[in-house]
């Protein structure tokens, strides 16, 4: 994967609150600093229902993706939901997404995972078409979209 992905850790705080604030700042999603860092933390210490990958070099991420987990008795097992993806503006049509949004399910469903879901704005047509794009699907009465592993 050219879009290299690594575990972020406890120490990766700061250069992640300061992608997840400009993600939110974007989306319009309110939340302060205090409330940020105390629902990230334990996905960097990790807690087992979720995890954060930063995307591209550690000391200058291009992005992140949040990643939670459940479980579908509807997918037959564990499944995850993106929580958070984020590419940041200036690096943005070069198919870093596409290639996490590809690759990454596939090691998810080597870990044993059934599906992978996502939410996204319906008002959002480029982020629609890049999910339809990497297999990602409409269902039926809701906004949520899903992947099949």
């Amino acid at each position: 994967m050219t879009a290299a992905l690594r575990l972020a850790r406890p120490d990766d705080l700061d250069r992640l609150m300061t992608l997840v604030s400009a993600f939110h700042a974007e989306e319009g999603i309110e939340q302060d600093a205090d409330q940020l860092r105390e629902a990230l933390l334990p996905l960097l210490e990790g807690i087992p229902h979720g995890c954060i990958y930063l995307i591209g070099p550690g000391r200058a991420p291009l992005g992140y993706i949040i990643l939670t987990f459940g479980w579908s008795v509807e997918f037959g097992g564990m499944d995850g939901f993106v929580d958070e993806i984020y590419i940041r503006p200036a690096v943005r049509g070069r198919g870093i997404a596409t290639e996490v949004l590809l690759e990454l399910p596939k090691a998810l469903a080597g870990a044993g995972l059934t599906a992978l879901h996502l939410e996204v704005d319906r008002t959002n047509e480029s982020a629609q078409k890049l999910y339809l794009r990497t297999g990602f699907k409409l269902r039926d009465r809701y906004a949520l979209m899903s992947k099949k592993l």
